[in-house]
This record gives structure tokens, C-alpha cells and sequence, in this order.
């Protein structure tokens, strides 16, 4: 029995720590009384997980607060410098980089363009030379890298380190995470590049304090992070959130995965440069040569005012926006958040979005969903990554393996 005693004891004291931890960092500076009020632990409990967390360095005393009466309290605030975690986004075409303080906070970003990243070697090569960049960019010494996060588009099963496949870059179970640690000498995260963009939200984003919400990208694909009673859902393996490829009609276009009529098929960028360059190869775009086309050259004309290019976004946006109901009929979620290159778009895309969401929702349930677009900026992909490392540090217990040391996570 003592031996499941002390394994108890060890679990309450590592989930009152993380307790602790999370209070300081939404409420901070904050006092050990106003924890334990908050919190429900005993002043005797406070003091002794606050010592531990400055002895560990990630927390730190400040300049008194105001008193009500006898001796002013002494305030608790995060160190922003005791970890320092490095971020990154693996695309077709480039890496973009991001390191960031234990807030979340970025203290700089980079975007390298790759080639070759269907070879997987290449891929390492790349990514290793990326941590060394930006952390000599950063200014920061190598050895307060506590962590590095990883995110990438596909089946990611972040619990066994491994890519399971991603058609963007035609990997098949690649062990992603130990090829990488081998490489560089710091522990090592992945996960699916929505997964960490929806960690993001949850822990310093829009998503915090919301226990039910989704996160859905739209760009070169699209992407769904689910959060259900506070919990991140992956799926069995890896596999939960493949959003881009339900499939909205068998008899529709070709998707990149290989099926017919996917989501991705209608909404994603490729697909509506698509849609835009048969328009124009049929003179219904002027003389715009169909070659030309970009996703930025087609969003800019259709925000312009070209009723064929913004007939084409009220087409995906109500295609994207049945999707969306679905998903509200499913997960009846408090917030949705929209977010990824796609959000620039703008009214064009989600203004027929929201009508048909609106439309095909379930009765009364669209009432209890607040749907956010997202304001995008493109070093928003490795600020989710570096997520991956922070949510190790902050998370409670009850959802993860117990580590020895609670700042050397993934």
C-alpha cells in the first residue's frame, strides 16, 4: 500500500504544482494569498510548491503589492527568461522559424526557403540548420533551449514522434522527432501543424479558459485542432482532425489525397487558383493570362471587385461553411476559431461562410457557437509549434506520463 501512497501523494503534488504554475501565469503578479484563495490549497501548500517553482527558476518575486492592512504582500510573477523554446513550421518551400520565452512571447522569427523536403535527410539537415539560426539570431545561449516544437501538415502521431504520412511532402512513417534530436542535441516535439496552432489558442490564445473550441485552417489545406472538456483530441493515432478531407461531394473535383470531392477540393488555395485559371483560360477574366494566377493575385482581384473571382469565393465559402455547420452539429463548441494564410481573404470567403453556417447548423445550436477569424501573420505557424514545448510545461499531470523534470519536456 505505501508504495501506491507515495505514487498518490507524487500526483496531487505535481497537479498542485501545475495548479499553482497556471495561476501565476493568467493572474500574476499575484500574491501567495490571493493563490491560495483562488485555488483552494492551504497557505502551508502555496509556500512550499511557490519555493520549488522559484528554486526552479520559473517563477520569481517582485516589488510588494498594495496592502490592506500590516505588511504589504509579496508578489509572484513568471521569469520570462527561465526557458527559452524554439518553434517550427515544415512546409513545401520553406521553414519558418520562431524562439520564444516561457510566455509564449517571441523574441524573433525567420523564414528559410528549402528545397528537397520530400527527402527526408534533406528535411533534418534543414530543420537542425534552422534551430541554429534562429537561436543565434535570438541571442540566446543554446544551453536555455529547453525544447524544440515541430509542426507539419498530415498524420502525426506526436506520442511515438512519428510522421505516419503527409501528402504535402510524400512521407510515409518517418520518425520525425528522434531524427531530429539526433541531430541537434535538444529534445524534440511534433505534431500536426493545426494541433499546435489550437495549443497556441488554448494556452495563450483566444482558446483560453474555453474547455470546447476548434481550431480550422484554411491555406494550402485545411485544417481542424479540437478541444473537447479542456482536452486536446488527436484521434486513435494521430489521425483526428482531418478536416480538409471529408468529403462533400464523391462526384466532385480531384483533392491532392487522391479521392474525389474533398473539402480541400473546393476551399484550399490550389483549388481556387484552379477554379481562377479555367476561368481565364475561357476569356471570363479578361486577359489575364491563367498562368499568372497566384492565390494572393486571385484574393486581390476578387476583394477588388471581380464578380467571377468573387462568385468563385461565395462558391468555397458556402462549400467551407456547410463543413462548418457540420462540425457545430457535432461538437456543439463555445468558439471556433479560423485562422491560417486563408483568413485574408477576408468577407469574400467568410461572409458566404457564415450565412451557411447559419443555414445548416442544427437548430439553436449556432446560438451557442462565437465563430473568431483569425488576424494572420505568417510567423503565426511557429508560434504554435513552440506551443507544442510550452503546453509540456504547463499543463496538468492528469493528461500526461509524469517527466522527472518538469522543464525538459517532449
Amino acid at each position: 500500500m505505501s508504495r501506491f501512497w507515495t505514487a498518490d501523494r507524487q500526483l496531487i503534488r505535481a497537479i498542485n504544482r501545475s495548479t499553482v504554475l497556471n495561476l501565476v501565469k493568467a493572474e500574476g503578479p499575484i500574491s501567495r494569498t490571493e493563490i491560495a484563495r483562488l485555488s483552494g490549497l492551504s497557505p502551508a501548500t502555496v509556500s512550499e510548491i511557490t519555493a520549488d517553482l522559484i528554486a526552479d527558476g520559473l517563477i520569481h518575486e517582485k516589488a510588494a503589492g498594495d496592502s490592506t492592512g500590516g505588511r504589504p504582500p509579496i508578489l509572484l510573477a513568471l521569469s520570462h527568461d527561465a526557458a527559452y523554446v524554439v518553434g517550427l513550421k515544415l512546409a513545401e518551400r520553406q521553414i519558418s522559424a520562431a524562439i520564444t520565452d516561457i510566455e509564449a512571447n517571441i523574441l524573433c522569427t525567420l523564414t528559410i526557403p528549402v528545397t528537397g523536403t520530400a527527402l527526408v535527410e534533406q528535411a533534418v539537415t534543414a530543420l537542425a540548420g534552422a534551430v541554429d539560426q534562429v537561436i543565434v539570431k535570438a541571442s540566446v545561449a543554446r544551453e536555455r533551449v529547453t525544447g524544440v516544437g515541430i509542426g507539419l501538415a498530415g498524420v502525426i502521431d506526436a506520442e511515438r514522434g512519428l510522421c505516419r504520412f503527409s501528402p504535402i511532402l510524400g512521407w510515409r512513417d518517418v520518425p520525425l522527432k528522434q531524427l531530429v534530436e539526433e541531430r541537434i542535441g535538444i529534445p524534440v516535439c511534433i505534431d500536426n501543424d493545426v494541433n499546435t496552432l489550437a495549443m497556441a489558442e488554448k494556452w495563450f490564445g483566444a482558446g483560453q479558459g474555453v474547455d470546447d473550441f476548434l481550431v480550422i485552417t484554411v491555406g494550402r489545406g485545411v485544417g481542424l485542432g479540437i478541444v473537447v472538456n479542456g482536452q486536446f483530441y488527436r484521434g486513435t493515432r494521430g489521425g483526428g482532425g482531418e478536416f480538409g478531407h471529408t468529403v462533400m461531394d464523391p462526384g466532385g473535383p480531384l483533392c491532392s489525397c487522391g479521392r474525389h470531392g474533398c473539402l480541400e477540393a473546393y476551399v484550399a488555395d490550389p483549388a481556387l487558383v484552379r477554379v481562377a485559371q479555367v476561368a481565364a483560360a475561357q476569356g471570363r477574366l479578361g486577359s489575364l493570362d491563367p498562368s499568372e494566377l497566384t492565390v494572393e493575385r486571385v484574393t486581390e482581384l476578387a476583394q477588388a471587385g471581380n464578380s467571377t473571382l468573387r462568385e468563385l469565393f461565395t462558391q468555397a465559402g458556402w462549400m467551407l461553411g456547410t463543413g462548418v455547420a457540420n462540425l457545430v452539429n457535432i461538437f456543439n463548441p463555445a468558439l471556433i476559431i479560423v485562422s491560417g494564410e486563408g483568413v485574408r481573404a477576408g468577407d469574400v470567403l467568410f461572409g458566404p461562410m457564415r450565412e451557411a453556417v447559419a443555414r445548416y447548423a442544427f437548430d439553436g445550436l449556432v446560438a451557442d457557437t462565437e465563430i473568431v477569424i483569425q488576424e494572420w501573420g505568417d510567423e503565426a505557424w511557429a508560434w504554435g509549434a513552440a506551443s507544442l514545448v510550452l503546453e509540456e510545461i504547463y499543463k496538468s499531470p492528469v493528461s500526461l506520463t509524469m517527466s522527472a523534470h518538469p522543464a525538459s519536456p517532449c
